[in-house]
């Protein structure tokens, strides 16, 4: 009965660990561009996810949900890190829904002032 329990048990957590992973959620555009201003992604990695002196490029194309939340919760570098309690998984899927939908910007060819600057 003991073992009959736990075996249960493991499979609700693996389960439920599973389902709350950021590529499992829904993510909503317009609550993870708030998200991403309000916890101060912005400051270094810039509103549009276009990177900076201090943050990389994050759009357009982002890395899946699911290697952003690895990276944020133990950054490699100086990024300061964010646990799971602090973002949650549905806060890192609206993130990522966020920075899906950044679209690139035209070519060169398409901005008529740099078109007249182009060789």
């Amino acid at each position: 009965m003991k073992t009959a329990s736990l075996a249960l048990a493991a499979v609700i957590l693996s389960v439920t660990s599973a389902a709350a992973q950021p590529s499992t959620l829904t993510g909503d555009v317009e609550r993870g561009r708030k998200i991403f201003m309000d916890v101060g992604c912005h400051q270094c990695h810039g509103t549009v996810g276009q990177g900076g002196n201090a943050g990389l490029r994050l759009a357009p194309n982002p890395r899946s949900a699911d290697f952003i939340a690895t990276y944020i919760r133990k950054p490699p570098l100086v990024m300061p890190p964010y646990t799971e309690a602090a973002l949650g998984n549905q806060a890192v899927a609206d993130i990522h829904a966020y920075l899906a939908s950044i679209k690139p910007p035209p070519p060169i060819s398409e901005i008529p002032l740099l078109k007249q600057l182009a060789p």
